[in-house]
C-alpha cells in the first residue's frame, strides 16, 4: 500500500477534488466550497506540522473541528467541512493510499433546527393566482409559478428548462439537478393547463416567431434568469397580499411539507425533490410533525 507520505498532501487533494469532478459530477458551485475546505484543513495541518496526510488522525482532525468553532464557523458550515474531510479520506482509503478513515468516529455538529419559510395552502393558492394571464408575460409567470410549486423545482431548474423537458401528455417534467443528475417528476393538472396555455398562446407572443430551445422566456430569445424570476416572485407576492418574506425556495419548501402533510412517503418526496441523502428531507417531517400535532389537539376528544 502506497503512503500518503510519498504523494504530496496537494496532489492527494487534486486527486480527490478531480475524483469527486469526474465520478460525483459535483457543479462547480460545490465544488469551489469542497475545494475551500480542503484548503483550510491543508493549512491547519500544516501550521500544526503535518505535512502528510498519513500523519493525521481523529484527535487531530477534532482539534481542527473545535479551531473552526473557536473562529466563530456555524454548526452548519463546520458540518459541511467535515462532510468535505470525510469524502477525503474515504477516497484515501478506497483508492488504498491510508488504510483506515481517522474521520469516521467523529460526529458532525448538532445543527439547530432551521425551518424553511413555508406557506400555507392558502397562501400558495393566493401567490399562483397573482399573475395576469390575459397578458403574455403573466401567462408565462403563472405556469413558471404553478410548475414551481407543483413539481418543488429550484428555481435553477426551472429557468434552465428546455421545451422537451415537458411532457405534457403524460404529465411529467424532466429536471437537470445538482451533480447533473437526472429526474423525473410528475406535475399536475393546473401546471399541465397554465403550461399549456402559456406555450400556445404566450410563448410565441413573446418570442415573436424566433426560435429558442428554452421553455421560459424573458425577451427575445433568452431565457429568465434566476434573479429575474427572484424579481417577479417578491412583486406577486405582494400583490397576493402575503406578509410572509417569500423567496422561490418557499415553493420548493411548501410543496415538500404539504405533501408530507397529506401522507406522502418521506422517500418518494426525497426523490422528487432530488435530495441525495434522505437525512435532507427529513428537515420537513418535523414541520409536518407539527401540523399533526396541531391537528391531535384541535380534533382529538382528549387532545
Amino acid at each position: 500500500m502506497p503512503s500518503s507520505r510519498k504523494i504530496s498532501m496537494d496532489k492527494l487533494i487534486d486527486q480527490y477534488l478531480n475524483f469527486l469532478l469526474i465520478e460525483k459530477g459535483l457543479s462547480r458551485a460545490t465544488l469551489e466550497s469542497y475545494s475551500r475546505d480542503m484548503a483550510r484543513y491543508r493549512q491547519f495541518l500544516e501550521k500544526n506540522g503535518v505535512h502528510g496526510l498519513a500523519g493525521t488522525d481523529t484527535a487531530l482532525i477534532l482539534k481542527h473541528m473545535i479551531a473552526l468553532r473557536n473562529e466563530g464557523l456555524g454548526a452548519r458550515s463546520r458540518a459541511r467541512h467535515l462532510v468535505s474531510i470525510r469524502g477525503l479520506y474515504r477516497f484515501l482509503v478506497h483508492e488504498k493510499i491510508i488504510a483506515h478513515d481517522p474521520s469516521r468516529l467523529i460526529d458532525l455538529p448538532k445543527l439547530s433546527l432551521k425551518l424553511p419559510g413555508v406557506l400555507s395552502v392558502d397562501e400558495v393558492s393566493r401567490l399562483l393566482a397573482a399573475p395576469d394571464t390575459n397578458r403574455p408575460v403573466g401567462a408565462r409567470d403563472a405556469a413558471m409559478l404553478e410548475l414551481l410549486y407543483a413539481a418543488g423545482l429550484r428555481v435553477s431548474e426551472l429557468v434552465n428548462l428546455k421545451l422537451q423537458d415537458i411532457n405534457l401528455e403524460a404529465g411529467f417534467v424532466r429536471v437537470l439537478g445538482k451533480g447533473s443528475k437526472e429526474r423525473v417528476v410528475p406535475i399536475g393538472m393546473y401546471a399541465k393547463n397554465k403550461i399549456n396555455f402559456y406555450i400556445e398562446n404566450s410563448r410565441k407572443l413573446i418570442i415573436k416567431n424566433q426560435v429558442s430551445p428554452h421553455l421560459f422566456i424573458a425577451r427575445g430569445t433568452k431565457p429568465i434568469t434566476r434573479q429575474g424570476f427572484w424579481k417577479l416572485l417578491r412583486r406577486y407576492g405582494i400583490q397576493a397580499g402575503l406578509k410572509k418574506k417569500i423567496t422561490p425556495h418557499s415553493l420548493r419548501h411548501s410543496f415538500a411539507t404539504h405533501l408530507l402533510e397529506r401522507g406522502a412517503d418521506l422517500r418518494a418526496v426525497q426523490v422528487m425533490l432530488g435530495h441525495v441523502d434522505i437525512s435532507t428531507t427529513q428537515i420537513y417531517t418535523h414541520v409536518a410533525r407539527e401540523h399533526l400535532k396541531k391537528m391531535h389537539v384541535k380534533y382529538h376528544p382528549r387532545g
